[in-house]
């Protein structure tokens, strides 16, 4: 027998053409190579059967238009929401795209600005306006794509593989990135982990798995859009609601119920839904009259009358700041070149300087109030150092979130920047932050440090 005949193994029971110099480990390894898992062809009962969904409205045209009224949305809600991290991190050095993390990557290659004034409040606006708007539309989209999650086989290519994983990741992520938003703007955190960067990370896990998923479905979206057409299918009544035609691995229907509703009709429930969500967010965004139809703001559609009779995050009482801490006993101490403490009278006894400027929150609502105070630019001169680089303000509140915030030098020397002694004429109350607090135009109101005790330039 030469080397180049057939041989047979009996040991192996594997036949092939063994040239000089083939590994017989690697043979026996081949042998040994375990079968790829098989999955019944009959599948169990249940939601994994085509005949268990029967919707006529489910599609893969129902889908892409979902998808397509979702995109443009989440953008809008992505790009706004990355923006409030570069404004809560208003340094260019400071601002890494992952903060406290092993990665130092600046992606924002620009320092928060200060003008215009509302500008926070324009983006943080539309953050969470177009994420409450999303909500039904992502529901609705949710429930399109059910069948896909309880698909049989579970797995059948890598192809499939890469589907399912960015289905399966898009749908957590996206419930607990607008879950988590929903109730921070009800400043409700009922969770062990801090919100901000928990909902930041997920972000991108959403966001990565949105990209991946799109880019697999983009032949799906092309063909139901090329047979049916953007708008057509809105057309049609009930009369005329047909079941799109069953393709295996489609969300379409084997055998459809009769339809009880249009799709002009849902689409239509949705849209309502999305409008009607969002013109109650724009309400605490917007403010003014349109107050009244905020029904989901946390601090109700009416405020309190008088100069000070507007919103409260954080109140005196729920932070342990107590009247004699702030009383003829306090004082504001100033590092820079020097040391500097300065009562409230010494601060009243410095220029005053008084700009209409609105507090934003990361909640969504805004408002604006006229403040009176010194500039922090005058601060910083008198703590000796002037132009300086960035200021760490401290508040009198022990612990908990924002007890301090650090401003660029950019928020130091805008002439609106402030700390503020009065609002709308009259002295602060305790719970927007008497004896003092600070007011910076275009920054979060979480950056506006109520109660401030101590300030500490870093000179230039």
């Amino acid at each position: 027998m030469t080397p180049d005949e057939p041989k047979e193994d009996g040991k192996l029971g594997l036949k092939s053409r063994m040239k000089p110099g083939l590994d017989r480990a690697k043979a026996v390894a081949m042998k040994m190579k375990p079968p790829k898992p098989k999955f019944p062809d009959e599948p169990p009962p249940g939601p994994t059967r085509p005949s268990f969904w029967r919707s006529p409205l489910r599609g893969p045209w129902l889908t892409s238009f979902l998808g397509s009224a979702l995109l443009p949305l989440i953008i809008i809600c992505a790009v706004t929401g990355f923006l409030s991290h570069a404004a809560y991190n208003p340094s260019l050095g400071d601002n890494s795209f992952f903060p406290d993390g092993p990665v130092d990557f600046n992606f924002y290659f620009f320092s928060w600005p200060t003008a215009p004034p509302f500008l926070y409040a324009v983006t943080q606006g539309l953050h969470v306006i177009s994420g409450v708007i999303a909500i039904p539309i992502l529901f609705a989209k949710l429930w399109s794509v059910m069948p896909k999650l309880f698909e049989w086989p579970p797995l059948k290519s890598a192809s499939h593989f890469f589907e399912r994983i960015s289905l399966a990741l898009l749908v957590g992520g996206s419930l607990f990135v607008f879950f988590t938003g929903v109730l921070n703007t009800q400043v409700y955190y009922p969770w062990p982990f801090s919100f901000v960067p928990a909902h930041y990370y997920a972000a991108f896990i959403f966001i990565a798995a949105l990209t991946l998923h799109v880019s697999l479905k983009i032949p799906t979206i092309r063909k139901a859009i090329r047979e049916k057409g953007i708008v057509k299918p809105l057309g049609d009544d009930l009369k005329h609601t047909i079941p799109e035609p069953y393709v295996e691995g489609s969300t379409a229907a084997l055998e459809p119920d009769k339809p009880t509703i249009s799709r002009r009709a849902m689409l239509a429930t949705v849209g309502a839904a999305s409008v009607g969500v969002g013109v109650m967010m724009a309400g605490q965004v917007v403010g003014g009259p349109f107050r009244r139809l905020a029904l989901l703001a946390p601090h109700g559609t009416q405020l309190n009358h008088g100069p000070n009779g507007f919103q409260i995050n954080k109140t005196a009482e729920a932070v342990g700041i107590t009247a004699d801490e702030t009383g003829a006993g306090w004082r504001l101490r100033l590092a820079g070149g020097e040391m500097v403490k300065l009562t409230r009278d010494d601060l009243l006894a410095m220029p005053q300087h008084t700009y209409d400027l609105p507090i934003a929150c990361v909640e969504g609502w805004s408002t604006t109030q006229s403040w009176s105070g010194v500039r922090l630019s005058d601060l910083a001169e008198r703590a000796g150092a002037p132009g300086a680089s960035e200021v760490l303000v401290e508040s009198l509140q022990t612990g908990g979130s924002f007890s301090s915030a650090t401003l660029s030098s950019g928020q130091i020397s805008n002439d609106k920047s402030l700390l503020a002694l009065k609002v709308n004429g009259v002295d602060l109350s305790l719970d927007h932050g008497y004896p003092a607090r600070v007011i910076v135009p275009a920054a979060p109101g979480v950056h506006c440090t109520k109660w401030v005790n101590s300030m500490k330039f870093q000179a230039a």
